[in-house]
């Protein structure tokens, strides 16, 4: 026994150092890709001090652009809340021929390049379009390009849950009497709640930030079509990198301000388990 004791020790006091190891370089690496290039933004829009930085943010502008994104990414969101979840529900819970293939084309907005995506949207909704409907130029194109590229997170959000779910509440209710109608929305809709709700969430974060699908089919029309990631990249060219990094530190706080709702839903869901 005076043999075996000091072996754990020295395993212990030889696992400590690759512990603090793996922690250091994780947090080396978070820092180098994703914290640094953040301060270094939000560094650049203070360039020329707080009252620079306020005049960009609230230039007519810069308002109605941020305005405009906040307005569609959350319709978009909220209609792929409804319909992504129908779709989820009908892979998990239907068969038919051909699921295999819709299921791995619900993944296609996350492998299409999103400069494809808008020429995609472009052929099939534009001055040439094959099925004669025009939206190009217009703010129904936005939401158009928006309700592509987001619609598989709802999905995929909802998916493993619905795969989850125990059917034995769903036949319990139903033998007490409850019809399709009153099990869904008091036995299944709060189970997929949460889920429905960060799909949501993940799908207005891609909403605020997206620019490659919307970039040709919206034309960036000032106070019409503009959204504030073009805005930003308009700034650009324009040689105004201080604007475009103010702008850009809003677009920051904005998605923060989701990351943070989307944790919040899931520690709400993970009460409601227990």
């Amino acid at each position: 026994m005076s043999v075996a004791l000091p072996l754990p020790r020295r395993r212990a006091r030889a696992g400590a150092p690759s512990g603090a190891l793996a922690m250091g370089v994780s947090m080396l690496y978070l820092s180098v890709v994703v914290l640094l290039p953040q301060a270094a933004v939000v560094a650049r829009s203070l360039d020329g001090g707080l009252d620079a930085f306020w005049d960009a943010v609230t230039s007519r502008q810069a308002i109605s652009a941020l305005r405009f994104t906040l307005i569609v990414a959350l319709l978009a969101a909220a209609i792929n809340a409804a319909f992504g979840t129908l779709v989820a529900w009908v892979l998990v819970r239907d068969e038919f021929r051909g699921k295999g293939v819709v299921n791995t084309l619900i993944d296609l907005p996350f492998a299409l390049p999103t400069i494809v995506a808008g020429l995609t949207l472009m052929a099939l909704y534009g001055p040439k379009s094959p099925v004669g409907i025009n939206v190009a130029l217009t703010q129904a194109s936005v939401l158009l390009a928006l309700l592509f590229v987001t619609l598989p997170f709802v999905i995929r959000a909802v998916q493993p849950v619905l795969l989850e779910l125990d059917r034995d509440m769903e036949e319990a209710a139903a033998s007490l009497g409850a019809g399709p109608r009153t099990i869904f929305m008091r036995v299944i809709l709060p189970n997929l709640g949460p889920a429905i709700l960060s799909g949501a969430a993940l799908a207005f974060a891609r909403g605020v930030g997206e620019f490659g699908s919307i970039v040709l089919i919206s034309g960036n029309i000032p106070f019409h079509t503009q959204v504030a990631s073009v805005f930003v990249f308009k700034q650009i060219e324009s040689d105004n990198s201080g604007g475009a990094a103010a702008v850009s530190v809003v677009l920051l706080l904005l998605s923060l301000l989701v990351l943070f709702a989307i944790r919040w839903v899931a520690a709400w869901g993970s009460r409601r388990e227990r």
